[in-house]
């Protein structure tokens, strides 16, 4: 049996018209005005952040992103959507109330959905009430150099929960995560999930689970530097808010 994260994660590609340029990772979520697909600004953008340069080697930034979304009505199916990223030369997709730009992600429309089965995370209600702290077990859930593992499931990078999850870093909602992710998982889901047995509880005391159980923490959007294995993801409610927001 799939575990459901497994399929949440969706492959993306950048486009600019037939051009790819980049891929990324990016997942669905419900907003009061219908489904979109979450994923980095600077995805979107193709512009570092940062420095505000382009990502591709080719200097080219994308006007479009084809989507690998699960086929409707046929687990371990696929099939590619295209959706546009500008409407006379504006952005077609949201950004954080408040912090705007600052915030490497954001909410794409999505409009494309004929044969489509969206699986779809909630921010809002993140999932089972596991606790979790510094030097637990963390998932990134994306495409590694647009790499899957088999058809359009997605791979599953492990690693650590580095910071304290719940205080903000460099005064903003996000954490970190020490992980040996690479390009291709930017806008992937970052997960805790356990399989059974006893884990432990947010506000104390511990249970006993027979099968998995799992929390969605928030949005990978890449490592500090080059260097290093830490990376940042950006807290679930901070996309709550986003959601909200629509």
């Amino acid at each position: 049996m799939l575990a459901q994260p497994s399929v949440m994660s969706l492959f993306i590609a950048m486009r600019f018209n037939d051009q790819q340029l980049a891929t990324g990772t990016g997942f669905v979520a419900q907003t009061a005005k219908g489904p979109v697909l979450i994923t980095n600004r600077h995805n979107l953008t193709g512009r570092d952040q940062n420095t505000d340069q382009p990502l591709s080697l080719t200097g080219g930034l994308p006007n479009n992103v084809t989507i690998l979304h699960n086929q409707k009505g046929r687990l371990g199916g696929w099939v590619n959507r295209k959706e546009l990223l500008f409407e006379d030369e504006r952005p077609l997709w949201h950004e954080h109330p408040h912090l705007g730009p600052k915030a490497d992600f954001v909410a794409l429309p999505l409009t494309k959905l004929d044969d489509v089965e969206l699986y779809s995370y909630d921010p809002s209600n993140p999932g089972y009430d596991l606790h979790i702290g510094p030097a637990d077990v963390i998932s990134v859930i994306g495409f590694p150099f647009g790499i899957g593992a088999g058809g359009g499931l997605a791979i599953w990078a492990t690693g650590f929960m580095a910071s304290e999850p719940d205080i903000d870093q460099d005064d903003l909602p996000k954490f970190l995560i020490d992980c040996r992710t690479r390009r291709g998982q930017s806008g992937s889901a970052v997960v805790a999930y356990r399989n059974g047995g006893w884990v432990q509880k947010i506000g104390g005391g511990s249970a006993a689970v027979s099968g998995p159980v799992w929390r969605f923490l928030g949005i990978y959007s890449g490592r500090i530097n080059s260097e290093s294995d830490l990376g940042v993801v950006w807290r679930a409610s901070a996309i709550a808010e986003l959601l909200k927001a629509i």
